[in-house]
């Protein structure tokens, strides 16, 4: 027994460690943006360190007065594209998903297999035919080309089908239909309210997918006031020699990771309940 006892604490204490140092590894990078952004220009220059400097203020002051660079602008319109997509992707994957796990009918297997298919085709494939169509309705600098076709998503749409297949009986929807519940109404106050660690989840994914978007808002949007975080990080580190400032870059890349950040601790709480509640149900 004291041997088995041993080798148990010898194997969690190997875990303890190999996580911690992989905590370490995921958090360093974070940590060199974070000290970079409180160095000058001349002191990243000089190479690695591990304290932090003394111009954070003055980088920050720097970012936010260049002229050339609608900052706040571009926070914005990067807040209103990822949350609204994020919002548009993660509902209606979870409505068509219900769809398909609530309903029988004719070539459902078949759409199911057609979504599927999609998911396999790589954005960059249809981005100029897209570009053109886009130009083609007048849509140039707009953000409607950059929000309505997040409510097509096949991997979120995937993802959903999976959760609803392993986490939502259909007793449930009978149940409702039998007490003449209408079918928006149950999918709005029953269905949604089981998905939310699933919704959370996604809703994460797609926020972050189209606040990093960089290639296609770089074609769509060409005014200044109209471009969105990644394109004016791109926009600074493309300037001249005598304009580049490695303090302004990293400062800008730190303000745009802030909001990934309070998204992510907003919703986390979600998976972790939904996580607590299949534990306590297994």
């Amino acid at each position: 027994m004291k041997k088995k006892s041993l080798r148990t604490g010898s194997v969690k204490i190997f875990v303890y460690v190999f996580l911690i140092l992989l905590a370490v590894i995921c958090l360093f990078p974070f940590y060199i943006l974070i000290i970079n952004a409180a160095r000058a220009h001349a002191d990243i220059q000089k190479g690695f360190s591990m304290l932090p400097g003394s111009a954070f203020l003055f980088n920050l002051k720097n970012v936010l007065g260049n002229e050339n660079l609608p900052v706040l602008l571009g926070t914005r319109n990067s807040l209103l594209i990822a949350g609204s997509g994020a919002v548009l992707s993660t509902y209606f994957s979870a409505l068509t998903a219900y769809a398909i796990h609530a309903y029988e009918f004719r070539w459902k297997k078949q759409i199911f297999i057609f979504i599927l298919l999609i998911m396999m085709v790589p954005g960059q494939v249809s981005a100029l035919g897209f570009i053109r169509w886009v130009d083609t309705l007048h849509l140039m600098n707009n953000f409607i080309p950059l929000i309505v076709p997040s409510i097509a998503a096949p991997a979120v749409f995937f993802f959903m089908k999976q959760y609803m297949d392993s986490n939502l009986p259909m007793e449930i929807v009978e149940a409702a239909r039998s007490d003449g519940s209408g079918e928006f109404y149950t999918f709005n106050r029953i269905i949604v309210p089981i998905m939310k660690p699933a919704i959370a989840v996604q809703m994460i994914f797609c926020f972050v997918g189209n606040w990093n978007n960089y290639m296609i808002p770089s074609l769509i949007l060409k005014e200044d006031e109209m471009k969105t975080l990644p394109i004016l990080i791109a926009q600074l580190r493309s300037a001249d020699f005598l304009k580049f400032d490695m303090g302004q870059v990293y400062m800008l890349i730190f303000m745009a990771i802030i909001p990934v950040c309070m998204v992510y601790i907003a919703l986390s709480r979600y998976i972790v309940g939904g996580l607590a509640v299949g534990s306590i149900k297994g």
